[in-house]
């Protein structure tokens, strides 16, 4: 999208059936570049305003959730971080220390940084619509859902001993510590990865041959290992509580 204008094709955007009047005059408006100033910066101004005034009237209004003075002769029970990294706390439920506090957080922020040059698509630019990138939006949405759910796990259902407790349970009540785990052997747990991305790398271009096509075989093979990665949480989460699977991959230098 230009820096001022944001044309919107109607060839790109207008369905297919153009019979009606109301299609037609939707599709020769979207025709016509609007400037991005004034009309949406002024509109963006706006809702930031309406926004921080909300925030400012709430701070105003409800005391923070502030905890007495710190007392080094009790830690509280159960410590946990701010509400931002609870779900990387609540990763450490399931990963290694280094895998959920560095690598995951590395990942995510690379990944991230990685969209604008793995999908160098232009179609629907400037459109806010589902139907055209369905699969990319589904994908991002997933992990953006994760994300928000493994905070509200750890924030709201955590409690003394970092045990899961349901809203109506009471944490006065101690819960028994985790049953024993198990770890995979390696000469499964191995396999079975090598399975798991070959598989992943594979599916994808026989299903949508136009997502290889499109990319090319480096970006291709980047954008769904960043996706298998993703993926792989919750079904690593998956196998800790049905399974009692504690580690998928056990060496001498790291564990999965």
């Amino acid at each position: 999208m230009d820096a001022h204008t944001a044309p919107v094709s109607a060839q790109d955007s207008a369905p297919r059936s153009v019979g009606s009047s109301l299609v037609t005059r939707h599709s020769s408006l979207i025709t016509d570049p609007v400037a991005v100033f004034p009309y949406l910066v002024y509109k963006e101004f706006l809702a930031a305003l309406v926004v921080s005034i909300l925030l400012l009237i709430w701070s105003l209004g409800i005391d923070a959730p502030l905890l007495p003075e710190a007392n080094p002769g009790k830690t509280e029970n159960p410590a946990k971080a701010p509400w931002y990294f609870v779900g990387l706390q609540e990763l450490l439920v399931y990963f290694d220390p280094w895998i959920a506090g560095v690598a995951i957080p590395t990942l995510i922020i690379v990944g991230l940084m990685s969209i604008p040059y793995l999908d160098t698509s232009r179609n629907a630019t400037g459109t806010y619509t589902f139907s055209v990138r369905r699969l990319a939006l589904s994908h991002f949405l997933f992990g953006f859902a994760l994300w928000w759910m493994l905070i509200a796990i750890g924030q709201f259902l955590r409690g003394p001993n970092w045990q899961f407790y349901w809203p109506w349970q009471d944490w006065s009540i101690a819960k028994s510590a985790e049953e024993s785990l198990w770890n995979v052997p390696w000469w499964i747990g191995l396999p079975a990865l090598v399975a798991y991305f070959a598989a992943g790398l594979a599916l994808p271009k026989r299903r949508w041959p136009w997502l290889f096509e499109r990319l090319g075989r480096s970006r291709y093979v980047a954008a769904v290992t960043f996706t298998l990665l993703m993926y792989g949480i919750p079904l690593k989460i998956l196998l800790r509580l049905l399974l009692r699977v504690k580690y998928v991959l056990v060496t001498p230098w790291f564990n999965v």
